[in-house]
């Protein structure tokens, strides 16, 4: 997958590493405060050798320049041996040096005690057990409270890593200090910057005031059957797209396999919660009705209604669009949705809006088709006869919805349709922020790998690579389902009426 350019000419952010343009007072991609940042000192610092401080040339005696021997009255150790490009080695020894060792111990006082006895030895190190492991924590984003909490070999989610969990102390200003037994308060966060102050409800550190990655800048799920990606985008500062997988048993034992894609309307208020709340109703509603033997056509449609009703809430919640006033359901927060089904044969889909469901066969033998239709001014046009499809998707109003799920939606109309493929194939359901790159039918067959149906996973990361390596202008999320033909003589429990 394909990472966000970076200029080599540029100064960049401290935090999310963006390009900063000169005079910047904020980052233009986390707001991170770059006023926080001290300048570079002009002066170069002291050396401490053998206990005497070695200063700039202009602070020497007289005769001392910076290409001049040795400093008079300071008696430096023999240097003995070269590197590798055969300048002779530095002169600078083991006592000189203050702090721990990687293992934990005090660093020792001669060459010879690097030599260290068996454990149990007299003499033997023994390490403080209160000692942090500081490679532990900066490879994973966490504080570790010794070497046990390190396993070898483990991997740790890359949400872990942006978002990590608090376990020092809150008032803690430098992590070299802080108790590693002190904990944050109960749902407190850990700064990632300075790991020693805690993430206030705006995202910043207390201490150091760095802004937090957020957690849903990169999502990445799988299931076996099914697998999702969702990602940020190369020019938005946070990700207002959010998905669902999961599956569920019918009654008759067999396995349904659902997703669900959401995205936030940007000009609508707080569209990441919209999309988070739609995505999770109806993946809920999804796996109870199938469960309970509901046609999936029919499940479908209750799961968008209860999706809608998710993100009606969030106007009269605490912080909603119509908080100031009930009878005014202006830029209440909203989201479209679209959805998939695999159950028993049959292939259902479900939307409101203008994120997508793709059809592709596996030998790309038959034709791939679109199943869905947008919601959006262009596809009016184009309903209408008033344009063809290259004009009206060329036009600046093209991406302009004309359904979608809030509280100041016209009316909720939710669409259907089910589908009983002759073939085995792979449903791709997604945002405009990966069908901007791949419009077509044909265009997202050619953009998903041969082995999507083995590997939905690779190909959900591949596709929103093609979005990012084609600009990444927006959010880009998208699903990839199998769909495998029932076993022969099996047939499928529902019609597709």
């Amino acid at each position: 997958m394909s990472q966000k350019p970076k200029s080599a000419q540029l100064p960049t952010c401290p935090s999310c590493e963006e390009p900063l343009e000169s005079g910047d007072l904020f980052c233009g991609a986390c707001g991170y405060d770059l006023s926080v940042v001290p300048p570079r000192p002009d002066d170069r610092p002291t050396l401490v050798m053998n206990g005497l401080g070695s200063t700039a040339p202009d602070a020497r005696a007289p005769d001392a320049r910076a290409s001049d021997g040795p400093v008079a009255g300071v008696e430096w150790p023999t240097v003995s041996g070269t590197d590798s490009s055969g300048t002779p080695a530095p002169p600078q020894l083991p006592e000189e040096l203050l702090g721990l060792e990687s293992s934990g111990s005090r660093l020792p006082a001669h060459p010879g005690d690097f030599e260290l006895p068996a454990p149990g030895a007299p003499g033997a190190m023994v390490r403080d057990s209160s000692a942090r492991d500081y490679a532990t924590q900066e490879n994973t984003g966490q504080e570790s409270a010794g070497p046990e909490s390190a396993v070898p070999g483990s991997a740790v989610p890359e949400s872990t890593n942006r978002d990590a969990t608090a376990t020092a102390s809150a008032t803690a200003t430098d992590p070299r200090t802080a108790d590693p037994g002190a904990a944050l308060p109960a749902g407190g966060k850990l700064c990632v910057a300075c790991r020693a102050g805690r993430v206030d409800t705006d995202g910043y550190c207390e201490n150091c005031g760095h802004a937090q990655p957020r957690e849903r800048d990169h999502v990445e799920q799988e299931l076996g059957a099914v697998a999702a990606v969702s990602d940020r985008g190369l020019r938005h500062h946070r990700n207002e797209d959010a998905f669902a997988v999961s599956s569920a048993a019918l009654p008759d034992g067999s396995p349904a396999v659902v997703a669900v894609v959401c995205d936030g309307v940007s000009s609508a208020t707080r569209p990441d919660e919209a999309s988070a709340a739609a995505a999770a109703a109806a993946n809920e509603s999804l796996l109870a009705a199938l469960e309970r033997g509901t046609h999936p056509q029919q499940s479908m449609h209750e799961a968008i209604v209860v999706a809608a009703e998710a993100v009606n809430a969030l106007a009269t919640a605490p912080g909603g669009g119509m908080e100031h006033d009930p009878h005014r359901h202006q830029n209440a927060p909203a989201c479209t949705i679209v959805g998939a089904v695999v159950a028993s044969g049959l292939l259902v889909v479900g939307w409101i809006g203008d994120s997508r469901a793709y059809w592709i066969p596996d030998d790309r033998g038959g034709p791939p088709a679109r199943l869905t239709e947008d919601d959006s001014w262009a596809a009016q046009m184009v309903a209408a006869g008033l344009m063809n499809e290259t004009e009206a998707y060329a036009d600046a109003r093209a991406h302009a919805i004309t359904g979608w799920l809030g509280a100041d939606a016209y009316e909720l109309e939710p669409h259907t349709a089910s589908f009983k493929p002759d073939r085995p194939g792979v449903v791709v359901v997604c945002t405009d922020g990966l069908w901007n790159y791949a419009e077509g039918a044909d265009e997202m067959a050619r953009a998903l790998p041969a082995d999507a149906a083995r590997r939905p996973l690779h190909a959900a990361q591949v596709l929103v690579g093609h979005a990012l390596d084609g600009g990444g202008h927006d959010n880009v999320t998208v699903a990839v389902l199998p769909f495998a033909l029932p076993p022969q003589g099996a047939g499928s429990a529902y019609s597709s009426a």
